[in-house]
């Protein structure tokens, strides 16, 4: 059995491309359903993100069922084939495996070490699990993969630097405070980038917002939604000294704060420190204030250097990333190329133990008069035939595991021997009794 992987991401398909293949979360029923009952797929899950949309399937015919995924993706979103195919990418086997651990564990991420897209998977894979779309395969093999994202957030540092602005604020803040739990934090203005940044903060314990904006019911609609309180814009310098953390991004053509206001707020704050955050362009603070003792003060390119700094550490841990995943993926690899070896051989045993017990019944029953001696001796010499006749085919079978060309030995064996494909609800195929010879009777 393969593991497959059809789709596209942001490395392939520009953004008017990955929309019109996205699938609706809350309608994945019918697409998992469509793509399971093509021939040849015997289990799917669809994972559809901003940034990348991916069937994970399994399957005995790879590259036939590859080409019918690409077909499927192209005929359900009404895009010809043509136009399509260019963005598609299809993997199998080791490639598929080692692809989708490198998912999970964000290292193909557009932000590397960004978490959100192991949560993306784990809803897909929920999806698939309540529409019955997967089986023994891929519920070992993305549980495989979430514990592997989890072994890589807990051995490195992937995730541990900031690399957004908004967010290297919080972390700058963190460094100047130690604990944000007794901190207050005012917006100078109310656009998308500082609700971002107030957000970010909120989440990381800041104890009281501050907002203000020229349109004062702006600034109370967004105080409201972090519980905090509006300030009127034409009174905000009065209420500067109460605020530990200033975020501006207002869009003023000229400083709406300069060094005399800094040095007079920091005054009556006794020189507690001032961590000031100016994201506008142009700059809302004077960059003297930051001459003023305990006012850091950091604009839109300092935090960006911030982040820049931390994208290299992530790098670096990315490579410690990488080879957990490797190891995971040969581990993965193995167990998935042992999982129909060992059923058939157990199976084509049992199939001549059944067949050497009936005709060895069949034949003792017309000879009463035999003594235990004889009778014993009978059934040690069908036994050594078997294990004789078998010795070559299961010595391949053993050896091929892992191997591209074990499936079609497998398939060969239980075509030419009726035999009956295991159970995938059975538990643990790793049935290692049935490997052993049968046993020679005295």
């Amino acid at each position: 059995m393969n593991i497959l992987v059809v789709g596209l991401s942001h490395k392939t398909a520009p953004v008017n491309i990955r929309e019109r293949v996205a699938f609706a979360p809350t309608a994945m029923e019918e697409p998992l359903k469509q793509v399971v009952a093509l021939p040849g797929i015997a289990e799917a899950v669809i994972v559809s993100t901003c940034n990348r949309v991916e069937i994970y399937a399994s399957s005995r015919d790879p590259e036939g069922a590859c080409a019918q995924l690409r077909q499927f993706l192209a005929a359900y979103h009404g895009i010809a084939a043509d136009e399509l195919n260019p963005h598609l990418y299809d993997l199998c086997g080791g490639e598929a495996i080692h692809h989708v651990f490198r998912v999970a564990s964000s290292l193909d991420s557009m932000v590397i070490g960004e978490p959100q897209i192991l949560g993306q998977i784990k809803t897909a894979y929920g999806y698939a699990s309540e529409f019955k779309t997967v089986g023994l395969i891929l519920n070992r093999f993305l549980h495989k993969a979430f514990s592997v994202a989890k072994r890589v957030r807990t051995e490195t540092e992937i995730a541990s630097n900031a690399v957004s602005v908004s967010f290297a604020a919080v972390e700058l803040a963190r460094k100047i405070f130690g604990s944000l739990a007794d901190k207050t934090v005012m917006l100078i203005g109310a656009g998308e980038m500082c609700e971002l940044a107030a957000r970010h903060f909120v989440n990381n314990g800041i104890s009281q917002v501050l907002v203000t904006n020229r349109t004062l019911e702006r600034a109370q609609k967004l105080a409201a939604e972090f519980n905090g309180r509006a300030v009127p814009f034409d009174s905000y310098v009065e209420h500067l000294h109460q605020a530990d953390i200033v975020l501006t991004s207002t869009g003023a053509p000229g400083f709406i704060l300069d060094r005399p206001q800094l040095e007079g707020v920091i005054k009556r704050r006794k020189n507690r420190p001032m961590f000031l955050i100016d994201i506008a362009v142009p700059r809302d603070i004077d960059p003297r204030a930051n001459d003023i003792d305990n006012i850091y003060l950091y604009d839109v390119d300092d935090l960006q250097e911030v982040v820049q700094a931390n994208l290299k550490e992530r790098h670096k841990e990315a490579k410690k990333a990488e080879a957990i995943v490797q190891t995971e993926v040969g581990q993965f690899h193995q167990w998935l190329g042992n999982l129909d070896v060992v059923p058939t051989i157990v199976a084509l045993r049992k199939k001549f133990e059944d067949i050497r017990k009936d005709e060895l019944e069949k034949t003792l029953s017309r000879f009463s008069h035999l003594g235990d001696k004889e009778r014993k001796s009978i059934e040690a010499m069908t036994a050594a035939i078997i294990n004789k006749a078998l010795h070559q085919p299961i010595s391949l079978l053993k050896q091929c595991k892992g191997d591209r060309a074990c499936d079609g030995y497998v398939d060969a064996v239980r075509v030419l021997f009726d035999l009956t494909p295991p159970d995938p609800d059975a538990g643990d195929t790793s049935a290692e009794d049935g490997l052993n010879e049968l046993p020679l009777k005295e």
